[in-house]
């Protein structure tokens, strides 16, 4: 009985989903397959209605996404990634910047103790952030309300500030052959192996980075050709918005409102300190300052790896950059947690 209730929920989640993607996607939003699936099914999920998403299927979906993140990788990226190294030292300072700056104002305009802010406005690692709000007797709810707040705000905005930069962020796709599916296949199992092997080594987003790493490997050396099939991505993209929607299933009106504000203003904070960032790194390394952005966004690896693919913004930048983001997080918040903690 269990399994079938669960097992509805999961297809009334992704028909909300789909009707938010055609929705957005009519009326023009930015990455709409992937922003008007999250809108939908947070609505449901705040309004009562039961919302789930198996992590069965968003494994499929993060292994599809790294596969297709992985099939950007070309002669040309490999070569323009000898400048990105510079990005990657801009990138660190605006993460510390984010680190003092965001914390500041969430203690002194929402009243959170010093920790409970630090760790609800960390721009990222949300697993190890949760872990370490446990451990040092942080607010543990109000920190997971505005870190759900942030990376549903960023499925929204960034899309919008991109476009605000010139750049369309509806989807585009390049015509290019589709791949054989045998290949394909293969593509994908090997895939899951290795994501499986770096989950028990718990690197974060591990099947998300082993179909990234596969891919580009077999791309990059000319023995995989032909891109997956529009179909199979978009399916992807929708339910990865399902998945970021129903991440308030069983929150309070009452809740929603407090944690809303004070995640609006943290992501705004980051987003206008990423921003900055991006800007200077466009000007040291030449490409787009909205792909440095998007590279540069203060959300999951995950998300933005989805969104760079739908607005065709140098997705295998944008990948590098999320996963230096979360190696430099994984050493930058432990300092910072002993620094506010004995602050």
């Amino acid at each position: 009985m269990i399994k079938t209730d669960a097992f509805k929920a999961t297809m009334l989640t992704l028909v909300i989903g789909a009707i938010g993607a055609v929705l957005f996607h009519l009326i023009g939003f930015p990455a709409a397959f992937l922003t008007g699936p999250a809108t939908a099914v947070a609505i449901a999920s705040v309004v009562g209605l039961r919302t789930h998403v198996p992590l069965r299927l968003c494994d499929v979906v993060f292994l599809i996404i790294g596969a297709q993140i992985g099939s950007t990788v070309t002669s040309e990226v490999i070569d323009a990634a000898l400048t990105w190294p510079l990005s990657f030292v801009v990138l660190t300072l605006t993460l510390v910047l984010i680190l003092l700056v965001v914390p500041a104002t969430l203690k002194r305009w929402f009243g959170l103790d010093r920790i409970t802010a630090f760790l609800a406005s960390a721009p990222g690692h949300v697993t190890f952030v949760l872990g370490l709000s446990t451990d040092m007797k942080a607010d543990v709810a109000q920190v997971v309300l505005i870190q759900t707040m942030r990376v549903f705000l960023l499925t929204l905005l960034v899309p919008v500030l991109i476009a605000f930069w010139g750049i369309e962020g509806t989807s585009t796709y390049v015509v290019q052959e589709t791949g054989a599916p045998s290949t394909l296949a293969l593509v994908l199992i090997v895939a899951l192996l290795l994501g499986l092997l770096l989950k028990r080594l718990r690197v974060p987003a591990p099947l998300l980075l082993g179909a990234m790493a596969v891919s580009a490997i077999g791309y990059g050396s000319s023995v995989v050709s032909g891109i997956i099939p529009a179909w199979i991505t978009i399916s992807a993209f929708v339910c990865m918005g399902a998945l970021i929607g129903s991440r308030f299933s069983g929150i309070a009106v009452s809740q929603m409102r407090a944690a809303f504000s004070a995640g609006l203003l943290s992501t705004l904070l980051a987003c206008i300190v990423a921003a900055i960032g991006a800007y200077i790194a466009a000007l040291l390394i030449g490409l787009h300052p909205a792909a440095l952005f998007l590279a540069f966004a203060p959300g999951g690896v995950e998300v933005m790896a989805a969104l760079a693919i739908e607005t065709q913004l140098e997705p295998a930048l944008v990948a590098a950059h999320h996963v230096f983001r979360l190696i430099i997080l994984g050493v930058l918040l432990p300092l910072f947690a002993i620094r506010y903690r004995d602050a």
